[in-house]
């Protein structure tokens, strides 16, 4: 899978602490904004998303900035998952692919949606948003190690 990407994909960005991100890694799906289904709807079947994690904790985790899981949306299918009475989340199944955590320090000015911008950083408190290939491409190939196309 590493390296197809379909001519109509688009490429996206979810904000998520890093132990959040691993919960959805280990599951195989992602949920966004905490649990809302209008994102998870915008992603269509070959879409591509890399998981952006501020921190490794939601509230008091430190501080990481970095990239920690880059995946496919492998069907359209959006579902409620009921974590307790009062919490009923939206999920979407995503395969995802082996990676490493990478700094967003490290390549800030190689993306088009960091390296113009001062404030570059209120970007990801939307939670959720859409990037252009160019940057999902240097993203995915930090990530991975592996040359895309």
């Amino acid at each position: 899978m590493n390296g197809e990407i379909r001519k109509e994909a688009r490429f996206w960005v979810g904000v998520a602490s890093a132990s959040h991100v691993s919960i959805g890694v280990q599951g195989g799906f992602a949920q966004l904004n905490h649990g809302k289904a209008a994102p998870l709807r915008k992603m269509s079947v070959g879409d591509w998303m890399v998981y952006y994690s501020p921190r490794s904790e939601m509230h008091r985790g430190v501080p990481l900035h970095a990239f920690t899981a880059i995946g496919c949306m492998t069907d359209e299918k959006v579902y409620a998952y009921p974590m307790s009475d009062q919490f009923v989340p939206f999920r979407r199944n995503v395969q995802y692919l082996p990676c490493r955590t990478v700094k967003i320090r490290d390549i800030l000015n190689r993306l088009s949606f960091t390296q113009h911008a001062s404030h570059w950083g209120s970007l990801f408190r939307r939670g959720h948003f859409e990037i252009e290939r160019k940057d999902f491409l240097v993203i995915a190939q930090s990530m991975t190690g592996e040359e895309w196309l």
